[in-house]
């Protein structure tokens, strides 16, 4: 091929490629897109829990047991084991000087079930002294059902992940309730919060008589009514 060609030809070639370029680069870049439908679930927006222990611990004794051939935790957007150490850490506050506590996560399975998915969610937060005596604990249970026609892959993870967030929902209630009724010893008043004042009375506690206000009227004089005509004797 006479030089004169070449050079034509590579000239061309200079021309083309700035407009292949962009597709080049398009075409390398097609890996997956983080996935804007299912968001980490957080908690921190929540009323905290301040325990009065030096230390808390979380120990996901589910994890340890393995969750068997039904369960199908690992297909959610979202697990649930994640979800709930994420409440753990959102909600719960060290607030003392001494004592231990452990986050445990006892169940945290998904299975498949007739027209859908079901789930079930078990915690225990368990208290102890110093010497490492068991003082208290609190457990909160919680389970649901979840419709999912859908059967697809997409079907699939948004109907886990709407299953999820739902039990936590649930969790999250129920997680504090037996908290503040199983543990209130090991309870702190959050930061700002005060006993309500007590009903303002109006009794003077001499007399027992009410005290009036300052605009209060004054007090009503009663008069006798004027005694009846004499009759005329007959």
């Amino acid at each position: 091929m006479p030089r004169t060609d070449r050079a034509c030809i590579l000239r061309r070639c200079l021309l083309i490629l700035p407009l292949l370029l962009p597709l080049l680069l398009g075409a390398c870049d097609s890996g997956p897109a983080p996935n804007a439908d299912f968001p980490p679930l957080s908690y921190d927006y929540l009323g905290k829990l301040r325990l009065s222990v030096a230390t808390i611990d979380m120990d996901n004794e589910f994890a340890k047991q393995g969750g068997g051939d039904p369960d199908v935790a690992a297909l959610a957007p979202v697990q649930p084991a994640d979800a709930l150490m994420r409440m753990a850490q959102d909600r719960l506050l060290v607030s003392g000087t001494s004592g231990h506590a452990v986050f445990v996560i006892e169940d945290a399975s998904l299975i498949r079930a007739p027209g859908g998915f079901a789930g079930t969610l078990v915690v225990r937060l368990d208290v102890s002294t110093s010497d490492g005596i068991k003082s208290g604990f609190a457990e909160a249970r919680v389970s649901r059902t979840y419709s999912a026609p859908d059967t697809s892959d997409a079907g699939t993870k948004a109907a886990l992940y709407d299953l999820v967030k739902l039990m936590m929902s649930d969790m999250n209630v129920e997680f504090e309730y037996q908290v503040r009724h199983k543990l209130r010893d090991y309870l702190q008043l959050n930061e700002g919060t005060a006993p309500a004042p007590p009903p303002v009375q109006t009794q003077d506690l001499n007399t027992g008589a009410p005290v009036p206000g300052t605009d209060a009227p004054p007090p009503m004089t009663l008069t006798p009514p004027p005694p009846p005509p004499a009759q005329p004797a007959d």
